[in-house]
């Protein structure tokens, strides 16, 4: 068996942790396996060993991955529309649509993990710094904080329904009433 270098190592991790986070938020942590995640990318069991401790640290890789990369998304709003405030209403229009409801695995890390690390202390300090910065972005102090809270309330509660009448309504009511925390 041919060795494989450490670039290819560390772009097999990238990959493992990608498809983790993408898995954990469609599916939840604890109906995703080791050997789920990996056949996702075409690697063995064996080899998750080599690169992570524990399912719990490929969790919390996995989290911190998904926050990093939501803020960046937050970030290239700003750019896209070079006015926050404009930034922030699409996030809105987006964050909150059937889209975001019916794809949990390509959507936002905080309700993604949310029931997750309610559930367990394991990796509860990266899930609170994402959110904390995600809220950050929205808007400083108890503002940003209500506005993600509504969020993920309300995508999740839409989650929850969806398929029934209630699920749309629930992303109306959330889009308005974050426009109205925060406008």
């Amino acid at each position: 068996m041919s060795r494989v270098s450490q670039a290819e190592a560390q772009a097999n991790r990238r990959r493992v942790v990608a498809a983790a986070s993408r898995l954990f938020r469609e599916k939840g942590v604890p109906n995703v396996s080791i050997v789920d995640v990996m056949q996702s990318v075409g690697l063995t069991q064996g080899g998750f060993y080599k690169q992570f401790a524990s399912k719990t640290a490929l969790v919390d890789e996995a989290a911190a991955m998904a926050f990093a990369d939501m803020l960046s998304s937050l970030a290239g709003l700003d750019d896209d529309h070079g006015d926050h405030e404009a930034a922030w209403l699409s996030l809105i229009g987006t964050y909150l649509s059937p889209k975001a409801r019916d794809e949990p695995g390509d959507g936002c890390p905080a309700a993604g993990f949310a029931g997750d690390f309610a559930r367990t202390a394991e990796c509860r300090d990266t899930y609170a710094a994402g959110v904390r910065d995600m809220a950050g972005w929205i808007a400083p102090g108890d503002s940003g904080l209500a506005a993600i809270s509504t969020l993920v309330g309300a995508l999740l509660l839409a989650r929850a329904t969806a398929g029934l009448p209630l699920s749309e309504e629930i992303l109306r009511a959330g889009r308005k009433a974050v426009t109205q925390v925060t406008g």
